[in-house]
């Protein structure tokens, strides 16, 4: 069908007294136009830089405006509405380079204030977050240097951030102590593994911050699904290997104690709620507990209550368009049984920016909230 053009329109169309105009194909029927405040639509508001008097006054300013700072400040109200609920147990999903980019006190300090309740996590961002733990550092890469001559160096690129090898030898050294101390009879999978380095980092590293050593001290289960795809798997291993030459038994490791463990935690909560940083392996492990605990229900008999998540939080950059896990939205996941849909109460938020502006900003807004009005303590939502 030819369209006209607004010029076209204005010069051969019918103007009426109501001042719409007719005219054309499909043109005949006036509109009514709404009064947007009869209709209750939510006003925008201008961002007041001089009104700005903290970052949570810039992140509800921003809550008012539009695209990606609406997300922003919309994702901080659910970050909120997880802390403040008293019978919601928060899984944080982690994925992306997050603690080599220097976001790990940000989520230890979750873990510290009790708005996280359990983690899982890539193995690599979990080695990294042992480099901090143990005071060690990493560095802003030179540009003029190659790939080529970092290597030689022994330095590891990630993006614009180095992590030196000797950082990883020393995470071996960790490594090392916690395998020595483990009873080879006993079946090893990542959460055990996770709780035992943080036991030893509580010990050795007293006067440093960690993800994994606060975890331990607060008894957040850590779980890392895709284990051997990280440094500390590659320990494992060469442990391992190591133990076959002395001729002593080799450690077990049963990822689906893991699978069970997590999911007999989450089915003895009351509500539940997902925080995602990045996607991959992380969420899709987290989020398949809903059709974990239906299969059983539908194939296996069990009288289990379905249980999905009521509240999610996703920090990603990735579009749906390019196909990846990482990008999918949560309205596909409700079809999948794994989230509670809003029109049955379940609250969510999506930003698409990267995770180091996203998650200091949002996380600190939510702080400051808390300390004007403290949240109850979460002491019912204890790990099995």
């Amino acid at each position: 069908m030819k369209h006209k053009s607004v010029a076209s329109v204005a010069k051969h169309g019918h103007q009426h007294q109501s001042g719409h105009h007719t005219g054309g194909e499909g043109a005949g029927i006036d509109r009514k136009l709404h009064d947007p405040v009869a209709d209750r639509l939510i006003p925008l508001e201008p961002l007041d830089p001089n009104k700005i008097q903290s970052i949570d006054d810039l992140v509800r300013a921003m809550s008012k405006t539009a695209f990606t700072g609406r997300q922003l400040g919309e994702a901080a109200d659910v970050l909120e509405a997880m802390a403040r609920d008293q019978e919601c147990f928060v899984v944080m999903t982690l994925a992306g380079a997050m603690t080599v980019a220097k976001q790990g006190l940000v989520i230890t300090e979750l873990i510290d204030r009790g708005i996280v309740n359990a983690i899982v996590s890539t193995g690599a961002l979990m080695a990294h977050g042992l480099v901090e733990a143990t005071g060690r550092a990493h560095f802003r890469h030179n540009p003029d240097l190659s790939d080529e001559e970092l290597y030689e160096a022994g330095y590891n690129r990630v993006y614009d951030t180095l992590e030196p090898e000797t950082n990883l030898d020393d995470v071996e050294r960790v490594m090392h102590a916690v395998f020595s101390g483990w009873d080879a009879d006993e079946v090893m999978c990542s959460y055990k593994l996770n709780r035992a380095i943080g036991a030893h980092l509580a010990k050795s590293a007293k006067g440093q911050r960690g993800i994994l050593k606060s975890a331990y001290e607060k008894n957040v289960p850590v779980f890392v699904p895709a284990f051997s795809d990280s440094e500390l798997g590659l320990d494992y291993a060469l442990t391992n290997r190591e133990r076959d030459k002395q001729g002593k038994p080799r450690f077990r490791f049963d990822p689906f104690e893991d699978l069970e463990h997590f999911a007999a935690t989450l089915l003895s909560q009351k509500r539940i709620g997902i925080f995602t940083i990045g996607g991959g392996v992380p969420r899709n492990w987290s989020q398949q507990f809903g059709p974990f605990i239906e299969l059983r229900r539908r194939r296996g008999g069990e009288d289990l209550p379905l249980k999905r998540y009521h509240y999610g939080l996703r920090i990603c950059p990735e579009p749906v368009y390019w196909g990846g896990l990482s990008g999918s939205p949560y309205s596909e996941a409700v079809s999948w049984g794994k989230f509670v849909p809003p029109a049955e109460g379940g609250k969510f938020g999506e930003v698409f920016v990267d995770a180091t502006v996203g998650l200091p900003l949002i996380v600190a807004a939510v702080l400051e909230r808390l300390k004007k009005k403290p949240a109850g303590k979460k002491t019912n939502l204890k790990p099995r």
